[in-house]
C-alpha cells in the first residue's frame, strides 16, 4: 500500500470515527498516518495499536474504536472464509453473539452517507429549513410512548443537551476569604503565632454555597418500561454533568445504579444497568422498594438537604402495603420530594390506586413526565429556590 493510498483510508476511518461521536481532529489524522508508517503494516496487531495510540485518548472511548476498526479494516478474504465455513457449519445451529455496546452507533456511522456525495462541488450547499421549528415544537410536546424510533433518537439527544442546575445551599463550611464577611478567630490565632503573639492581620471567611445532593428512584416495572427507558438518557447526563447524584431503579427490587451511569459512554452505561438491573419490565414493589432504601441508603445519601425525584406511576402490586410510612419517612429525610408520574399527561387524572393514594400526601411536588416539555419544566423548577415547609412540619422533621 503506497503513501497515499494508506494517507486516505486513515482520514476516512478518522471521519467514521468522528460521525461514531469520538473527537477525532487533524492532529489525531496526522499522527495516525506517522505511527503506521513506523510499524509492520502487514501486522494487524501493531496497526490496531498504533491507530488506537493516537487517535483516541479515553479509555470509554475503546469499545467504539475497537468496533469500528474491525468494521472498516476488514479482511479483504472475509467473505470468501465465511462462504466456505457457512458449507460446513450449515446443519450447526449457531448461537449468535450479542454485539457489543458501540455496534449500533458505529454501523449508523458507517452506513450514513457523505454530506457531500452526489453533489458538484461548485454547486453551493443549500438547507432545508421548512417546518423546522414546527416539527421540534410537536417533538416537545409529543409523549415518549407515542414516539416513533427515529422521534425516540431525537428525543434522547435533545434530551443530552439538558442542564439540571439546582439551587445552592449555604453549608456550614467555610473557606478563607480576603473579603469574607465574618471573622475566622482560628486561622487569626494561629497566624498571630508567627509574630509573637501578635495579631498583625484578621482573617476573614465566607460560608461555601454547593447544589444539594441529588436522588432519583426511577421506577421501571412494565407500565413504566417505555419512559424508563428514555428517562435514562436524561439521568445518564445528570449523573456525569454534576457531582453527589445517586440514581436507584426498582420494580420487584431496588438496584444502585450510580457507578454504571457514571460511565461517560451512553452506550456502555447501558449495557452495565442491563446487567445490574434484573427485574426490568417486572411487578412493582414500591413500598417494598422504598422500605430498602430508607434502611440501607437513606443516611448515606440524604444528607445535606438532598432532593429526592420519585418517578413511578403510583401502581403497586402489593396494595400498597407500607407504603404511607415509608413515603412519610423518606419525606422526612429529605429536604424536597417531588413525584414525577407519567399519568398525569391526562387532563381528567384521579388518585383512585391505592399506591397513589398513599404516596400523594407525602410529596412536596406532583408533577407529569412524558414529554420534552415536561422535562424543561423539571429542570426549570429544580432550578428555583425551594419553597419552605411549614414550620411544624420541619420541628417534627
Amino acid at each position: 500500500m503506497d503513501s497515499s493510498t494508506l494517507a486516505a483510508n486513515v482520514m476516512h476511518f478518522a471521519r467514521l470515527l468522528r460521525r461514531s461521536g469520538l473527537p477525532v481532529g487533524p492532529a489525531e489524522t496526522l499522527a495516525a498516518q506517522q505511527a503506521l508508517t513506523r510499524v509492520d503494516i502487514g501486522s494487524r496487531t501493531e496497526a490496531r495499536t498504533a491507530l488506537r495510540a493516537t487517535m483516541i485518548h479515553r479509555h470509554e472511548h475503546q469499545d467504539v474504536f475497537d468496533y469500528a476498526f474491525e468494521l472498516f479494516w476488514r479482511d479483504p478474504t472475509i467473505a470468501e472464509q465465511a462462504a466456505a465455513m457457512a458449507l460446513l457449519e450449515a446443519q450447526k445451529e449457531i448461537k449468535r453473539a450479542r454485539p457489543p455496546p458501540a455496534a449500533r452507533r458505529v454501523a449508523e456511522a458507517f452506513a450514513a452517507p457523505r454530506r457531500d456525495e452526489g453533489r458538484d462541488n461548485d454547486e453551493p450547499p443549500s438547507l432545508d429549513v421548512a417546518m423546522t421549528v414546527s416539527d421540534r415544537e410537536r417533538l416537545q410536546q409529543m409523549d415518549f410512548e407515542a414516539m416513533s424510533a427515529a422521534e425516540i433518537d431525537e428525543a434522547k439527544r435533545e434530551i443530552r443537551r439538558l442542564t439540571l442546575p439546582l439551587d445552592e445551599r449555604r453549608t456550614r463550611r467555610r473557606r478563607p476569604d480576603p473579603l469574607g464577611p465574618s471573622t475566622d478567630l482560628r486561622r487569626t490565632i494561629r497566624a498571630s503565632l508567627r509574630s509573637g503573639g501578635e495579631v498583625v492581620q484578621i482573617a476573614k471567611a465566607r460560608r461555601i454555597s454547593r447544589p444539594p445532593p441529588l436522588v432519583v428512584l426511577c421506577d421501571i416495572s412494565g407500565s413504566m418500561a417505555r419512559y424508563a427507558q428514555i428517562l435514562l438518557h436524561f439521568l445518564h447526563a445528570v449523573t456525569n454533568d454534576r457531582a453527589r447524584v445517586s440514581v436507584f431503579l426498582f420494580g420487584t427490587r431496588l438496584s444502585n445504579v450510580t457507578r454504571q451511569l457514571r460511565h461517560r459512554d451512553p452506550e456502555v452505561a447501558f449495557q452495565m444497568v442491563a446487567h445490574a438491573v434484573p427485574d426490568w419490565s417486572g411487578g412493582t414493589r414500591i413500598g417494598e422498594a422504598l422500605a430498602t432504601f430508607n434502611k440501607v441508603w437513606a443516611r448515606r445519601v440524604l444528607g445535606q438537604g438532598a432532593v429526592v425525584l420519585l418517578i413511578t406511576d403510583g401502581l403497586d402490586r402489593e396494595g400498597a402495603r407500607g407504603l404511607g410510612e415509608n413515603m412519610d419517612r423518606l419525606h422526612r429525610s429529605c429536604r424536597r420530594l417531588i413525584w414525577l408520574n407519567p399519568l398525569l399527561r391526562w387532563a381528567g387524572f384521579e388518585a383512585k390506586s391505592q399506591g397513589a393514594r398513599a404516596m400523594l400526601p407525602h410529596v412536596d411536588e406532583f408533577r407529569p413526565v412524558h414529554n420534552l416539555a415536561s422535562l424543561r419544566a423539571l429542570v426549570d423548577l429544580l432550578s428555583r429556590p425551594a419553597p419552605r415547609r411549614p414550620m411544624l412540619e420541619r420541628i417534627a422533621a
